[in-house]
C-alpha cells in the first residue's frame, strides 16, 4: 500500500493525522507551510485543486477533505481495527456526526476564527473582510455555536462516545471542539462535551494532536 499524507500545522490536517494514528497506518509525510503558499504551487494543485490540506494519495489516487478522508480510511481499514462500524445503521450514524462537523461546526467555528481580533489564539490571519471582522459577525458565530455545542451536549447523554464506543467519529469531532476551546469558546457548562473531551484526549492518538 502506498499513502502519502499532505498536512500543514495549525489546521484539520490535524484530525486527519489523528486519524491515521489511530488506525496505526504507516505512510509518508508531507509537510506544507501555508504562509508561503505551498499548497498553491502547480504541483500540489494537482493534488488539491482547491489548494489546502488535509489531503492524501492513496495508491495513486488524490481524496481530498478531512471528513472525505477519515470516512475512506475508516471504511478500508477501520472496521477490522473496531473503529469504525460496518455498513449498516451504525455506519450511517458515524458518518452523521463526522459530516456534520465538518459543514455545521466548522462553518460556525471558521466565522468564529475570522471574526476575532488579529493576533487572537486561533484566529485567522490573512483574508478576513471587514464584515467578517465586526462584533456583530462575532456574536453571531458564538450564537450558531452554542446551538452547536447543545446539540452536541444532548447526543453524549449517557454516553461514553458518540456511538456509544469510541470510533473515529469521536476522533474527527473533538478536533473541531478543541478548536473551539483553542479560541476561548467557554465549554465547561457543558457537562457532556467536557468529559467525553476528557475521555478523547486519553487516546494516544488524540494527545499527540494536543501536545503541539
Amino acid at each position: 500500500m502506498s499513502l502519502i499524507f499532505y498536512y500543514a500545522p495549525m489546521s484539520t490536517a490535524i484530525i486527519t493525522r489523528a486519524v491515521i494514528d489511530e488506525l496505526g497506518l504507516d505512510c509518508e509525510r508531507v509537510k506544507h507551510d501555508l504562509s508561503k503558499g505551498e499548497t498553491r504551487t502547480p504541483a500540489f494543485l494537482k493534488i488539491n485543486p482547491n489548494g489546502t490540506v488535509p489531503a492524501i494519495v492513496h495508491d495513486g489516487t488524490a481524496i481530498w477533505e478531512s471528513a472525505a478522508i477519515a470516512m475512506y480510511l475508516g471504511d478500508l481499514f477501520g472496521v477490522q481495527a473496531n473503529l469504525y462500524p460496518a455498513p449498516g445503521p451504525k455506519r450511517g450514524e458515524a458518518m452523521k456526526w463526522i459530516t456534520w462537523s465538518n459543514v455545521r461546526l466548522a462553518d460556525a467555528a471558521g466565522r468564529l476564527s475570522a471574526a476575532l481580533p488579529a493576533g487572537s489564539e486561533g484566529g485567522v490571519e490573512v483574508a478576513v473582510s471587514a464584515e467578517q471582522r465586526t462584533a456583530e459577525a462575532l456574536a453571531t458565530a458564538q450564537k450558531d455555536i452554542a446551538e452547536c455545542l447543545r446539540i452536541l451536549n444532548d447526543a453524549l447523554s449517557g454516553k461514553q462516545f458518540l456511538l456509544g464506543a469510541y470510533t473515529l467519529a469521536d476522533t474527527h469531532v473533538q478536533g473541531f471542539v478543541a478548536w473551539l476551546g483553542m479560541m476561548g469558546t467557554e465549554l465547561g457548562s457543558y457537562a457532556n462535551i467536557s468529559g467525553w473531551l476528557a475521555r478523547c484526549a486519553e487516546r494516544p492518538a488524540v494527545a499527540k494532536t494536543m501536545d503541539e
